[in-house]
């Protein structure tokens, strides 16, 4: 389900009002809500952010962890994916939320600041041939599709034919996300990679 929020800021050293449509929509994890601020989030790579000590690099997810209840940020390529505490809902949290994306965007401030390193785990010169595969179809045929549903899959790790996923953003605590793994992408992986026996998801 997609919505649209219409917010409006005036930025008073520019003297002039940023006007950000802002949609939302559901995700098949309940706790986690898709916000699309209609403009780019992140250039390169994913992030997901635990909780507000983990989110140093980034001003806008300090931001959203000022929000009371929020308990989890991811930040995809053109949208922010914000996980809820279980008793406390959206309807309480959503407008703190959007305002938060709104002014971030309207401070002028970076997603990420400059000189923040973030982690890539499919950026690896020296990944085995094996690896290289495995990195390739996860990025052509499965990181697309959970960022529709405000998630992402990384690789974490190959041995002895195991593949250890990391779940980020809605896929994370999701009840479907197991299923996904088990039935989608070890039957895809172990199709295309024989040495590929299983995939877990990676211990948090």
């Amino acid at each position: 389900t997609v919505k649209s929020d219409h917010t409006g800021a005036r930025n008073n050293s520019r003297q002039e009002t940023i006007a950000m449509f802002i949609q939302t929509q559901d995700t098949p994890n309940p706790a986690t809500l898709k916000f699309i601020p209609g403009v780019p989030v992140m250039s390169q790579g994913t992030v997901d952010f635990a909780d507000v000590d983990a989110a140093k690099p980034s001003p806008l997810a300090r931001r959203l962890f000022d929000v009371d209840g929020v308990t989890n940020v991811f930040l995809g390529a053109d949208f922010v994916a914000v996980t809820k505490a279980d008793s406390l809902e959206w309807f309480a949290l959503k407008p703190a939320i959007l305002a938060g994306i709104m002014e971030h965007y309207a401070s002028g401030l970076p997603v990420i600041e400059d000189g923040a390193t973030v982690e890539d785990p499919h950026q690896d010169s020296a990944d085995s041939e094996t690896v290289q595969q495995i990195k390739q179809l996860l990025d052509t045929r499965v990181r697309p599709a959970v960022a529709m549903d405000g998630g992402d899959i990384v690789f974490q790790g190959f041995d002895d034919g195991i593949v250890t996923l990391q779940m980020r953003g809605a896929c994370q605590g999701c009840p479907s996300s197991t299923a996904t793994l088990k039935m989608g992408i070890e039957n895809m992986l172990r199709h295309y990679i024989p040495e590929v026996r299983e995939v877990r998801a990676a211990e948090m």
